[in-house]
Order: structure tokens, then sequence, then C-alpha cells
């Protein structure tokens, strides 16, 4: 089959096409035909080499979804052309989060998507949403399903209250979209005022250019009532930290889910969150029943996922540095030739 893989190259690692022999089933495991893959930031992380991950020799690609051509002998979910997703963490079926999931995360300690075809335990995979294309549902695994298990699950999203999502890639739409879908007030930030007029047209409450408002906390603040924001989807890291903490609510949630300003310390006083009984959960996508749960929300409102570019399986390379350019709104997707 044909795939991409990481090869080390200098400091960090670089695509490169490869044929790999497709391998016999085991009982219990499905063969999925990749119809879409999605990228995340994650991947440029890894293929940058930004977290020192040794992922030499890895398909990269946590996102994917496919057909399944070939089943096990014991497998009793799916059946021969069923229209699959993988999950991201193949073994967290349901539950808390246990630290033995990073031994298993695709594209990183295991082969991801970006492959003719993948295989892997049944319990590894869930039905798509009805209403949405192979590309659409490429885009779910990891950036969709981080943003609705922040809301739900783990910040318990009540009807009537705000979420803050900062900047339009793919988690930031996803929570524009749910919470849209939810009946909130959504407040958008961003540094391009045709990305925010877009988010407007898709429900955005209210938005906030943050490179002509530096201060975006306090507008966001005002534009609250000077209440603050509910919930926060934080994908910005230790350079957006202390601004979120800023515009939060009492009783609030932060959702710290991205490290797109870097790894290191935030340079802010963790008191405010005292002050306010406000909560900061850490969250790492989520597991497969919350990613069927979503789905099902996903085919009950008929969302679709927003993609902004799709790119043809020998044209890779060009949609990691399209992600690279942050000039996407919402997914960049890669399509089987």
């Amino acid at each position: 089959m044909k795939a991409y893989e990481l090869q080390a190259f200098e400091k960090q690692y670089r695509l490169v096409f490869s044929e790999r022999p497709s391998k016999p089933l085991k009982e219990d495991e499905i063969r999925v035909r990749v119809k879409a893959c999605s990228l995340n930031y994650r991947d440029l992380v890894n293929q940058k080499n930004l977290a020192g991950r040794k992922v030499d020799g890895r398909i990269p690609l946590s996102d994917g979804a496919g057909e399944v051509v070939e089943i096990g002998a014991t497998v009793t979910r799916f059946k021969l052309g069923e229209r699959v997703a993988g999950c991201f963490f193949p073994k967290w079926i349901d539950g808390p989060f246990l630290m033995s999931n990073h031994q298993n995360d695709l594209g990183g300690t295991i082969d991801g998507m970006l492959a003719e075809e993948v295989i892997g335990s049944e319990q590894g995979f869930v039905s798509i949403p009805k209403n949405l294309t192979y590309e659409e549902a490429a885009c779910l695994p990891c950036a969709g399903l981080t943003a609705w298990y922040a809301l739900t699950a783990r910040g318990n999203y009540q009807s009537g209250q705000s979420i803050l999502v900062l900047g339009t890639g793919g988690v930031s739409i996803f929570g524009l979209q749910f919470g849209v879908a939810l009946g909130a007030k959504v407040l958008v930030t961003s540094s391009s005022d045709a990305k925010l007029e877009r988010t407007r047209t898709m429900g955005a409450s209210a938005t906030v250019n943050y490179k002509l408002t530096p201060a975006w906390e306090k507008e966001i603040f005002q534009l609250t009532e000077k209440r603050g924001v509910d919930h926060i989807l934080e994908v910005g890291g230790p350079g957006t930290l202390e601004k979120s903490i800023a515009c939060l609510a009492a009783n609030g949630t932060i959702a710290l889910i991205g490290v797109l300003t870097g790894f290191g310390s935030p340079n802010t006083s963790l008191f405010p969150l005292v002050a306010k009984n406000a909560r900061l959960n850490g969250i790492y996508v989520g597991s497969r029943v919350e990613f069927e749960k979503m789905n099902a929300f996903i085919e009950a409102r008929n969302i679709h996922p927003i993609i902004d570019k799709v790119f043809a399986f020998s044209q890779a390379e060009e949609a990691y540095r399209y992600l690279e350019s942050a000039s996407h709104f919402g997914k960049v997707v890669i399509k089987m030739d």
C-alpha cells in the first residue's frame, strides 16, 4: 500500500512517500480503505520535532475516515462497506483518561492515517454521521472531539452560558459551531477582519481583532457586560493564558487545549482562578463514547465541519505547509487519490 512516513532529517522530520506491504488481520481487527485525512497543529509539532517525540518511520496524522473493506473473524461492531473514522486514542473507550493511552495515539506512538489503508481493533473506530462526506468526517477525531469534550463532558456546558474561542483554526471553529447549536453566545478573536466577518455569518455573537485590539481581554470583558465568559477554548497556551484568565467569568471554565504560542511556562499569577472559583481543565481529545455522542449530535443538528482547503494525497507536503502558514479557516484536508 502507498503511505507517507516521517523520517529523521537534521533536527526535524521530513515527510517521505513509501510503499508498505498490507498486513493480515487479527480476528478482532478491521481493514479500512482511507478516503480522507485531516491535519492538526499536533502534526506540525511532530514533523518539526517541537515536543521532542521520536516518530522516525511513523505514518502521521491521527484523523481520517474511510470504508471497511475487510473484517476479522470475531468482529461484531462493523460490517463490510460501513463508513468509519479512527479514534485518536484507540484504547480510550470510556471513563477517565489513563496515562497508558499515550502509548497508543494515532500518528504518534503508533501509525496514523496518512495511508491508502489502515488496520486496527474494531474497538478503535466509530461510525461516521450519515450527513457527512468522508472529507468532513475526517475532521472529527481530534479537533471536533476536543471542542465537544471540552464544552460538554468536562466543561458541563449549561443553557445560556457564553463561550470564547481563540482564533479560527479547527478546534475553535468546531467550538463556534457546537456553541451556536447549543444556543450559546459565542465570542471569537482573530487577527483577520475577513475571518471574523465569516464567523459572524456562522452565528458568532461578537468578535474582536486581537491585532488591532492588543488588550482584547478587556474588550471581551466589556462585551459580556463586565461579567466575563463562562467557557474559554484556550488554544494559544502560555502566551494567551493570562488574558483568558482575565476575561473569565466567576465559576467559569478554561479548557487548556493548545500550545500555539509554545511550550514554555505562562508568566502570570494563577490566583485569579482561585478568586473566581474557576476551573482550568487540561483537554487532550476525548474517549470513543464521547466521540459517538458528538457524532449523534452532529447528525441530529445537521452540522457540517468547515473545510478550508482539500489537497490530493500526492500533495501531502503542500498540505503541511499550508497549515503552517496559519491562513486557513477551519480544517485542512487530504483526499486520497
